[in-house]
Formats: structure tokens, C-alpha cells, sequence
């Protein structure tokens, strides 16, 4: 794994963006710097064995380098299914499309599997028993969020899953700052330097917007969604499932 020090030194500062640069270490910033990361892309992997169905589609909507969706794919064990793993960042998909082949090899595994480089805002959601949006949604401007969820809802099956993970922020300002102090203190636990955290603070600034949990909720209900709830968090960071 090739350690992250994208911003271990001072230089012009730009802002975040999924390019070769930060394809070649996205798996160990993921690992240091999203508290509960290990634990989501396992439960992926449960969920998909208990809500995937036979001759159905599978969604990981921002699929980077493809974690969610082999986490789906080990644990889907019913035949005739599909997943569809779209992102816009070529870096991403190119690399997503390397690690998957490599999957391949080892496990030999019975779902097949089309990377799409792809705006998630275009796809038609079709005949879907899982849809995963793992820390993507917070990516795509305010605007179009609603409309990308009842998309998402109007293409489930009934009974189909959706899991959506997000960086949020705490309604009580109070708290608000309490859990991004805690944060700033895991990424130095996990050997990030102050320099490096601030930076990295500075380059999301307006390129990863957070909301409150009662916003997504608020939102999932509207799309349609009539039961939801967060399975995880770990101190700004949450994971939701939703059920049609």
C-alpha cells in the first residue's frame, strides 16, 4: 500500500481532486483518515448476502477503486446478477478496473462486474436489489442531490437496499466542533501531520459539502423511503441504510 503524502509539504494549494496522484494512494487515506471505513465496506459485504436477489442489478455509485463493490461481490451468493460500478475520475476508473481484474484471478468470482466511467447523474437505475453511494453523495452539488435520490429510489426493487455513508455535520455547534477536533486527533493518530491535516481541510473546502443526518434523513424520506436508519457513526462520519 503506498502511503499518503499528498500534503506532507508546502506548495500551491488546490483544491481535492480524484487524479492519478491520489488514485496511487486513495487506499491507505481512506484507511487514516475516515474513522469506521473498515467497518462500513464489511457490512457492505453482509448486506449484499442478505438483500441482493437472484437476476438483479447492483449499483456503487462513486466506486473509486472499487472496495464497495467487491465487498458486494464476495458477498452476493445468488446467481444472475450484475454490478454496475460508476465513477467520473478516469485515474479512478482505470485503477478500480486493474484491482478488479486482480480479484478476478484470485477468487474467480461468479457476478460479473462493468465499470463505468460515468456521471452517477446520468445512470438509469434498473431492476436494483443494492445501490451503494460510500461517501459520495457529499461530492455532488446541493442542487442535484434530491433529484440523484429519487432516481435512486424509483430504480429498487421493493425490498431493495440503499446504503449511503457521508461525512456530516452536528446540528449543536458545540458538538460540531467537539467531533472535528476528535477527528483532527484520529488523522494525527494515524501519522498525519497538523500541516497535512490543514491542508487537506483547505484543499475539501467547497469541494466536499457536508449535511446534518436529519438532512439526509429528511431527504431519504421524501424520495420514498418509509424506513431508514444509521448503523454506524464514528464521530462526523455516518453510515444510513434505507429499505424500499
Amino acid at each position: 500500500m503506498t502511503s499518503d503524502k499528498i500534503y506532507d509539504k508546502p506548495s500551491d494549494d488546490k483544491p481535492f481532486r480524484f487524479n492519478d496522484e491520489v488514485a496511487k494512494v486513495f487506499p491507505d487515506m481512506l484507511r487514516r483518515s475516515i474513522p469506521g471505513y473498515d467497518a462500513t465496506i464489511e457490512a457492505i459485504g453482509s448486506l449484499a448476502a442478505r438483500y441482493v436477489l437472484q437476476d438483479t442489478n447492483c449499483y456503487d455509485l462513486g466506486c473509486s477503486l472499487g472496495a464497495a463493490t467487491i465487498a458486494m461481490r464476495q458477498g452476493i451468493d445468488t446467481p444472475g446478477c450484475r454490478i454496475v460500478a460508476v465513477d467520473t475520475a478516469p485515474a479512478m476508473t482505470k485503477r478500480c478496473r486493474e484491482i478488479l481484474a486482480e480479484d478476478d484471478r484470485q477468487f474467480t468470482p461468479a457476478t460479473p462486474v462493468e465499470v463505468l466511467r460515468a456521471d452517477i447523474r446520468d445512470i438509469e437505475f434498473k431492476n436494483a436489489s443494492m445501490i451503494v453511494l460510500n461517501y459520495t453523495l457529499q461530492f455532488l452539488p446541493m442542487i442535484d442531490r434530491n433529484a440523484l435520490m429519487r432516481s435512486i429510489y424509483d430504480g429498487l426493487n421493493d425490498g431493495g437496499l440503499l446504503v449511503l455513508s457521508e461525512k456530516v455535520v452536528d446540528e449543536i455547534p458545540e458538538m460540531e466542533e467537539l467531533l472535528v477536533d476528535l477527528h483532527r486527533e484520529h488523522k494525527q493518530r494515524n501519522d498525519y501531520s497538523a500541516l497535512e491535516v490543514s491542508r487537506k481541510r483547505a484543499a475539501l473546502d467547497n469541494v466536499l459539502i457536508p449535511e446534518t443526518v436529519a438532512a439526509h434523513r429528511s431527504r431519504l424520506a421524501e424520495a420514498g423511503f418509509s424506513h431508514t436508519a444509521v448503523w454506524l457513526r464514528y464521530f462526523n462520519f455516518v453510515s444510513i441504510i434505507a429499505i424500499r
